[in-house]
């Protein structure tokens, strides 16, 4: 038998004419110092939930401790340290997801009941952290919005898991709604192939072919049942329509895999290598599987697999940025958001 928390006693809230609605957007999370230690903190949390390694088992539990976590925080830590937003010493998600909420609160302000924060799902700040404060507020109504474009267990899922972790430990819950995967949504189609348009535009050089990168999952995982591929594969066909481009011009390919299992295939490192040794030498990449950039994106992919790509022949290489809190960016998040509060506001 599952053993609850004890209730967490939370002042009542403020009666008023309309509710307080809240609303949380929430994004993967980062570590809070680009350092050795920081990283490790980070790594700890991600990598111990059974939703992102599903195997918790004796086995990982001394691989994760007695190996990953000795070695693999000191090399993250470089790669952090190269993107690191030094002026505010936070990572770029960080800086973007603060930025997308306080555009969203500007954007939601003709409902001055309406309340927007922000969170990380691993590190900080966290999600209980942002539940307390919208709580605090009087929101007695919140609106969850994992930004993932895509449906996966180890992002979406996990992140409604911390929130119902949350609210488990309350005695007067928030009403919660949770905002579905949006991996075809015209607006997000179209704010895609808009930032792509006006990112070719603006390069000296015509690429010859575009490659779509999403991270990557276990096969497994997939073969169980989750849907994240088969929505990555609905987007970049969108996307196709969209662009009129066909599946030559547009490959799907999948990043950050990790440990020995076989992960969703084509892999984008070996993608690059191949394009390039066969005589491709201007290529654009875009990530359309975050909603902001971060270190897969920024590090991965804008370094490690321009890299690649140059150092097996190639020689124009462009990551197109997500979509961030640029105006096609932001109109998405806001008609997320809008369509999910019907009825609320």
């Amino acid at each position: 038998m599952t053993t609850l928390a004890p209730l967490k006693t939370a002042k009542p809230a403020t009666p008023s004419a309309q509710p307080r609605v809240g609303v949380l957007l929430v994004n993967l999370g980062t570590p809070d110092t680009a350092d050795t230690p920081g990283v490790r903190v980070y790594l700890k949390e991600f990598l111990s939930d059974a939703r992102v390694i599903e195997d918790q088992g004796l086995i990982w539990r001394l691989v994760l401790n007695g190996i990953i976590l000795r070695s693999r925080p000191r090399t993250k830590a470089l790669d952090y340290q190269k993107i690191w937003n030094n002026e505010k010493n936070e990572s770029p998600l960080k800086t973007i997801t603060r930025s997308q909420a306080d555009k969203l609160a500007v954007a939601l302000s003709d409902s001055p009941h309406v309340v927007v924060d922000w969170a990380m799902r691993y590190g900080n700040p966290s999600i209980e952290a942002g539940i307390d404060a919208l709580i605090a507020k009087d929101c007695e109504r919140i609106l969850a919005v994992p930004l993932y474009p895509q449906y996966s267990a180890s992002t979406s899922a996990t992140v409604c898991d911390e929130v119902f972790r949350v609210l488990a430990r309350l005695r007067n819950q928030p009403t919660l709604r949770v905002t579905p995967p949006y991996y075809q949504d015209e607006a997000y189609i179209e704010a895609l192939a808009t930032s792509i348009e006006t990112h070719l535009a603006a390069l000296p050089y015509k690429p010859e072919l575009i490659v779509a990168s999403f991270h990557g999952m276990p096969k497994s995982y997939v073969e169980k049942g989750d849907p994240y591929q088969s929505h990555c594969i609905a987007t970049t066909e969108a996307l196709r329509r969209r662009l009129g481009m066909d599946e030559a011009k547009l490959l799907l390919t999948f990043q950050s895999r990790f440990g020995n299992d076989e992960w969703l295939q084509p892999y984008t490192d070996r993608t690059m290598e191949r394009l390039a040794k066969e005589g491709v030498r201007r290529i654009a990449v875009v990530t359309p599987g975050f909603s902001a950039d971060c270190l897969e994106t920024l590090e991965e992919i804008a370094q490690e697999n321009a890299e690649i790509f140059k150092h097996n022949g190639g020689e124009q290489f462009s990551a197109i940025p997500c979509l961030n809190d640029s105006d096609p960016g932001m109109d998405v998040i806001r008609t997320l958001v809008l369509r999910e509060l019907q009825g609320w506001i």
